[in-house]
């Protein structure tokens, strides 16, 4: 990894992933998703929730721009980005698994298509109650509410930004809304210097004291360098 350059980002991007990304980089089938409700966490203006609901499961999206009064404000934030990240990708282009995008051109277009299908899920009267301000590593729900508990893109990857302390907090946080039998899964488990998080095995063993029997599983989602495994928390 040494002779890799790392992805430049200054605080939390605000990315705009697709529900066939989230099956893949998660693992997920449809019967894990009818267990019951979903709750997705630092989901930016990711279209997974739009595309989920409309398939007629139950999902909760969270972040904290939700709390912004103007959701115009969220929208322009996840175009912006777009337009951010495509440079940033296309510059380290070369470094990337384009197997499942096939090229900067067809990444910049999904993106572009989750945006389109998050805002309009969020201008519908259905929609917007669907989106809940807040972060880690408090949650605004009660015990056990949620089947499947995911975070995409923000633990691990932001090790720089939040210390052990945070995350082995937010893992505990994730674990308290999940329901018996259900599961919390976050990917990926590198840094945006694309290193191994080094205090995972840690956490693990604090999510196995807590009750939760902890393990790494496979990620469908060829992209970052060294990303083929995420975590997983079965309560």
């Amino acid at each position: 990894m040494s002779n890799k350059q790392e992805y430049a980002q200054v605080g939390v991007a605000m990315t705009c992933r697709g529900f066939d990304e989230y099956m893949r980089m998660f693992d997920l089938n449809e019967a894990q998703l009818a267990q019951g409700e979903v709750l997705d966490i630092a989901a930016g203006g990711a279209s997974f929730t739009a595309e989920l609901g409309a398939r007629g499961f139950q999902v909760t999206a969270l972040d904290p721009r939700y709390g912004l009064p103007e959701a115009d404000a969220w929208i322009n934030e996840a175009r912006v980005e777009i337009e951010t990240s495509t440079a940033k990708l296309d510059a380290l282009a070369g470094q990337f698994d384009w197997t499942y995008y096939g090229d900067i051109g067809r990444h910049r277009a999904g993106r572009v298509a989750s945006l389109q299908k998050f805002a309009e899920h969020l201008a519908s009267e259905e929609g917007r109650s669907r989106y809940v301000a807040g972060a880690l590593p408090e949650l605004p729900f009660e015990n056990d509410r949620f089947s499947l508990v995911l975070c995409s893109h923000f633990l691990f990857l932001y090790a720089d930004q939040f210390g052990p302390d945070f995350h082995e907090r937010a893992v505990s946080e994730m674990m308290r809304v999940c329901a018996p039998g259900g599961t919390v899964k976050i990917y990926p488990l590198l840094s945006l210097k694309w290193e191994p998080y080094p205090h995972l095995p840690h956490i693990m063993k604090a999510a196995s004291r807590l009750g939760g029997t902890p393990e790494l599983y496979r990620s469908k989602l060829p992209f970052i360098p060294g990303s083929e495994q995420g975590l997983q928390i079965k309560l």
